[in-house]
């Protein structure tokens, strides 16, 4: 009986033996623990994964959208010639715009309550094409923002102050005025004119924004700017304008990009993003490896039909081919239905949090601890697919050595003991 590699014959078996019948249901309880742990696997790398590539692409956005992709300081000191140095800067390629800015840490009070905050005093030209910001706003306006002595705060910073637009702030320098009789603190009011909410807690809780003139009257430094911000169209490529920036603007400044800034940061989150990929990675390891164990059981149980099948003609690489398609079955249709399920949770994962949070009356997803409003979940095709094709290549590879086995077995020596 010689058939063609693959035939309907060999497919026709390797079905009848998925399906176990009563005295082998020992054998379909493993080969569905199998199925389930390759399926559960593969779900859970997926969906680890994207929800690690978004809350890193997340951080990514809201980092950048608020801070300069390209911080220049000036050697020994503050910017006299700001608007000079940001013209040159402006004209590099790649540079969007730049901006000199004002920056100080002070004491904010309201009704009762203080807390830190960090002024950023900035144009309000400058603000409205930060669209993290301008296009953020929950509450008054950015409309005349140079014009006054008004000021934006955080959404979290309102609602902890107890404040609202309209209201004022009361700000605190305690390095203010320098008398005969020593530093003292410079306090002011200040209107506030507009609330945003970027969506990073950490943001909202602590950053003001002031008219960038205002600034420099609050910080006494008049006709001075701490440093430039400069944005440019692609941020993965900052290290290639740096040279020109550092070439635009002189030999009394020196640059610092967002990557050098938020090293240490970003390191943190690969190393756990490759920590968790491989031990969630055992997960189909061990899915994989209970393929093994149920198939070599079902190779003893069908030692019989091994033998007939052969005395009956059936080549070694026949009955091989049937075990490999019986053991590869289940890890290939488990594979499948784990990335149907976890392309299904990454797609509903926030609703899917706040339904759970609703049933056990918990906190999922603090923003207090993880900094973003929302879970994040932003799927790779290259990272899903290779997830994929790991958990394929271990399901076939788990199935050769016991389908080799299988076609290796005696039909004399199977018979005789049955």
């Amino acid at each position: 009986m010689d058939t063609a590699p693959f035939s309907a014959f060999e497919w026709m078996l390797a079905g009848r033996y998925l399906r176990a019948r009563r005295k082998e249901g020992f054998i379909s309880v493993i080969a569905g623990f199998s199925f389930l742990g390759i399926m559960l696997g593969v779900a859970t790398l997926i969906i680890v994964m994207a929800v690690m590539n978004g809350f890193r692409a997340e951080l990514f956005d809201k980092i950048l959208g608020l801070n300069g992709h390209v911080v220049v300081h000036k050697v020994g000191g503050n910017f006299t010639d700001y608007d000079d140095i940001a013209d040159r800067i402006n004209k590099v390629r790649g540079v969007t715009h730049s901006m000199p800015l004002i920056e100080g840490q002070v004491m904010v009070s309201g009704p009762g309550q203080s807390a830190g905050a960090l002024v950023r005093g900035m144009r309000g030209r400058d603000i409205e094409k930060l669209a993290l910001v301008s296009g953020n706003i929950q509450a008054g306006s950015l409309n005349g923002f140079d014009e006054g002595r008004s000021i934006a705060i955080g959404s979290r910073m309102a609602t902890a102050l107890g404040v609202t637009v309209g209201q004022s702030l009361t700000m605190i320098n305690p390095r203010g005025k320098t008398t005969i009789m020593g530093t003292t603190p410079n306090i002011k009011r200040y209107k506030i004119s507009a609330v945003f909410e970027i969506g990073m807690s950490e943001y909202d809780r602590t950053i003001v924004f002031m008219p960038f003139d205002e600034a420099q009257r609050y910080f006494n430094k008049r006709g001075l700017a701490n440093v430039l911000e400069i944005m440019v169209d692609d941020p993965e490529k900052v290290g290639d304008y740096a040279p020109d920036i550092r070439a635009a603007g002189g030999s009394t400044i020196f640059v610092s990009d967002w990557r050098k800034r938020n090293e240490s940061f970003f390191s943190v989150l690969e190393v756990e993003r490759n920590v968790m990929f491989l031990i969630l990675s055992l997960i189909v390891l061990v899915a994989a490896l209970n393929i093994i164990s149920g198939l070599m059981m079902l190779v003893k149980d069908k030692g019989r039909d091994i033998a007939i099948l052969r005395t009956m003609g059936a080549s070694q690489g026949s009955v091989m081919r049937i075990f490999l398609i019986t053991g590869a079955s289940i890890g290939i249709v488990g594979t499948l239905a784990g990335f149907a399920l976890g392309v299904l949770v990454c797609v509903n994962i926030d609703h899917i949090r706040g339904f759970i949070a609703m049933l056990t009356g918990t906190e999922l997803f603090s923003a207090e601890v993880y900094y973003l409003r929302t879970m994040p979940a932003e799927m790779d095709i290259r990272e899903t697919a290779t997830v994929v094709m790991m958990a394929l290549g271990l399901s076939v590879l788990a199935t050769i050595y016991p389908s080799w086995r299988a076609s290796k077995m005696d039909p004399v020596d199977a018979l005789r003991y049955e």
